[in-house]
């Protein structure tokens, strides 16, 4: 299986940039490690997206003093992609802030529309963990519920809604 990994870090408002190579991490504290170590102490918001095979993708979120949090597009993943269990002990559910919901009056009518849909995957994690950046929790598990996107095609989504799509995309060779 082939993956892309790339951090994004926010320093003094600016967001900067750089493929990170996961082989050789064995758990969450070694990917939260390597990212630190990639961003720099500097950084007051890091984010890791993850993207495999065009199947699933997963966002890893470390702001300066909190600790870190996860949101994986498809919980089915974390049992045949080593890649994915990196980040099985922090995602261990959909979180969803109430309020988040609250934020679009038609987000439950939109839910129960997309039920059928969200059967083709199992979002996990903290949903809410790009609420501040531009990506409110529904519209996170509606991206993922969305048919024909590619993991790849949710992640320009997020960058551009938090301002670093123009970062992503130089690590990309865009």
């Amino acid at each position: 299986m082939t993956y892309a990994a790339a951090a994004l870090a926010r320093v003094d408002g600016a967001w900067f940039g750089d493929e990170l190579d996961l082989e050789g991490v064995e758990d969450l504290d070694g990917v939260v490690e390597l990212l630190r170590e990639v961003v720099g102490d500097d950084a007051t918001t890091a984010l890791l997206f993850v993207e495999e095979d065009d199947e699933w993708f997963a966002v890893l979120r470390v702001d300066a003093d909190n600790e870190p949090r996860v949101f994986v597009s498809d919980a089915r993943v974390i049992a045949s992609s080593d890649t994915a269990a990196l980040f099985a002990e922090a995602a261990v559910e959909v979180n969803v802030d109430d309020d988040d919901e609250a934020d679009d009056g038609d987000a439950d009518d939109e839910d129960d529309e997309d039920e059928g849909t969200r059967a083709d995957g199992d979002p996990t994690g903290d949903a809410t963990l790009l609420a501040d950046l531009g990506t409110p929790a529904h519209r996170l598990l509606e991206l993922c519920a969305e048919e024909g996107q590619l993991p790849a095609d949710v992640i320009t989504t997020l960058c551009e809604a938090a301002g670093c799509l123009d970062v992503l995309e130089k690590l990309r060779g865009v």
